[in-house]
């Protein structure tokens, strides 16, 4: 019965897929120019001027060299339209007039849904509840005064629907039961708690100012709640469900998305009230994280809608603390940052209350590059009157610089760095060299091999990725050569690992955004829509197979050197065997071909 179904709803998609023509459906949204046999055309997921959207029609890909979206006809329609896959699947399906196949469910799919139906009810019934409360009866009056009291408009009540969590132990819990709403939903929701001894509900928040948070389709998935008072803690958010993560979550994105990508930035800070004051200010442009750090997943999110991103948390020293963790996250994935610095101490309500929406403005035309902030921070966090501070400072800094791309800019910011720690420009630009080369901060007991740089590996890997959906048979000769294990780029380890055990499977392409990781998409996307030597196909094979090798090499060449160093510290005789290993592995280095 299983693969009945699986088989009817993989006919489906295969043939939404081979009636669906992805260069019509992104010409619908983007101009395209040809040239050769990819069009190009500036992405509509983040703002740019120069081209860099790609679209190769043969192959089915698209793919932004600037904020790496990339996909098939089906993926794009998800990012553009904020939809999930198989949503884009159907939308596209009925433009088509091709019905969706009727099935049968398992009962525990029928289960899971109906509780993610239910979950999403309870969920807007409970932010109903709480508005009405605050704007309809008396029991709200003190969360009226509250916002009020923080220059919270109605306007802004309303657009968020704001509301009052009343301090009774069980208003909630008793009106929706009376309502009908199962026990075992009200607990799943989070929305009430089971006292252990009678078994009975009470409410999670209580005498609380409540705000929803909705996902980026403004579905209600979880609430947030703050107390009006000095009672603990400060802030209460909904527990993890199946609708709630707050890793992936960031309050306000279904209402800021438009204002990002029309802005070209967005405003992140720490919490919602100062997500809700900014956005009161007129700034709309502004997300925040549920009490969490700035993950990964968010940093994606955003730059679906823009290529750059303004963090503005808290003037205090947890706050910068919080800042420089969010950037070291960043700054790997080619984002523009930059910082907007809150005086006083203060965070963005705070400012905004006190100085007014324009103060704010002025701070946000103002923001510090991610390097001028940074080396800020260091000056002030380090003692740089001695050598050993101005080298520790230095270090601090050379991560930063390397993200730099232009090369003038990059020697502006070598020479104020110089200056700002009295050092010479020339020991700047070669401490840079040395970490940019990777020779920086090694130690020397034995040779080292010069280090393959990452780009060229990863060019290594998407070459035979292309080559491997077009043949996966020959995944076998290059797990022969180099352990699938030993790739090292994690992204392209998990497609190849995908590939081999898919192999033979006809539907792949179509189905990856669910067995795939977004970034797994995205690199397949750029592999299968960058250009190889087509004439010279053996030859591209064999030249990015020895890349690889020579990785793997370098990778054991280091493992075994470090095992030979702590046996010898360690007086282990063994080390002689570990020795022996690495001249062996050098010597098959020094005769590789490249």
């Amino acid at each position: 019965m299983e693969s009945m179904r699986n088989e009817r709803l993989n006919e489906f998609v295969k043939q939404v897929s081979e009636r669906t023509d992805l260069l019509q459906i992104v010409q619908g949204y983007v101009p395209l120019k040809r040239k050769g046999n990819r069009y190009w055309g500036c992405c509509p997921f983040h703002q740019e001027n120069t081209p860099s959207f790609s679209v190769v029609p043969e192959k089915g890909f698209f793919y932004c060299f600037g904020c790496h979206a990339g996909g098939n006809a089906f993926k794009f329609i998800s990012l553009i339209e904020n939809v999930s896959y198989f949503e884009a699947i159907k939308m596209q399906a009925e433009k088509l007039g091709i019905e969706l196949p009727r099935r049968e469910q398992t009962p525990a799919e029928i289960a899971h849904e109906q509780e993610r139906a239910d979950l999403r009810k309870v969920n807007e019934m409970a932010r109903d509840f709480f508005y009405n409360c605050l704007t309809m009866t008396q029991l709200g009056t003190p969360g009226m005064a509250y916002f009020k009291a923080r220059g919270i408009s109605d306007k802004t009540i309303g657009e968020f629907h704001l509301g009052f969590a009343p301090a009774s132990w069980d208003k909630l819990s008793m009106a929706f039961q009376k309502r009908g709403v199962k026990k075992e939903l009200l607990l799943a929701s989070g929305l009430s708690a089971e006292r252990k001894m009678e078994g009975s509900l009470y409410d999670r928040f209580r005498g609380r100012v409540m705000i929803p948070i909705a996902d980026e389709r403004d579905r209600i998935v979880g609430f947030g709640g703050r107390v009006i008072d000095d009672a603990t803690p400060k802030y209460l958010n909904s527990p993890e469900t199946i609708l709630f993560n707050k890793r992936k979550l960031l309050f306000g994105l279904n209402r800021s998305h438009r204002a990002i990508q029309q802005a070209g930035y967005a405003i992140v800070v720490e919490g919602y009230m100062d997500a809700i004051s900014v956005f009161g200010a007129g700034i709309e442009n502004v997300v925040a994280t549920l009490g969490t750090a700035f993950t990964v997943e968010h940093c994606k999110k955003l730059l679906r809608y823009a290529s750059e991103i303004c963090f503005c948390y808290d003037s205090d020293e947890a706050g910068q603390s919080a800042t420089i963790r969010a950037l070291s996250i960043v700054c790997d994935t080619g984002a523009r940052v930059r910082v907007i610095v809150v005086p006083d101490g203060k965070d963005p309500d705070e400012y905004i209350r006190k100085h007014g929406a324009g103060a704010f403005r002025a701070l946000v035309s103002k923001a510090l590059p991610l390097v001028e902030y940074r080396l800020r921070y260091v000056l002030a966090h380090t003692d740089y009157d001695t050598l050993d501070g101005k080298v520790q400072a230095l270090h601090q800094m050379l991560p930063v610089l390397t993200g730099i791309r232009e090369t003038a800019m990059r020697n502006e910011y070598e020479k104020k760095i110089a200056r700002s720690l009295m050092l010479d420009e020339g020991i700047v630009h070669d401490e840079l060299r040395r970490y940019t080369h990777g020779n920086w901060n090694k130690t020397v007991s034995l040779p080292k091999v010069p280090r393959t740089q990452d780009n060229a590996v990863q060019q290594a890997g998407r070459t035979i990725l292309q080559m491997a959906v077009r043949d996966p048979s020959i995944l076998d000769h290059v797990q022969a050569v180099v352990p699938l294990s030993a790739i090292t780029d994690t992204t392209q380890q998990e497609i190849f690992h995908f590939l081999q055990n898919h192999k033979g499977k006809e539907l792949f392409l179509d189905n990856m955004d669910d067995m795939l990781s977004e970034a797994a998409t995205s690199e397949l996307s750029r592999a299968m829509v960058e250009e190889f030597d087509e004439q010279n196909h053996e030859s591209a094979y064999t030249d990015a197979l020895q890349v690889l090798c020579k990785s793997y090499l370098q990778m054991l060449y280091i493992e075994h050197s470090r095992k030979a160093e702590e046996y010898l510290r360690v007086g282990n005789p063994a080390y002689r065997e570990e020795l022996s290993e690495v001249k062996r592995i050098k010597h098959e280095i020094d005769t590789l071909q490249l």
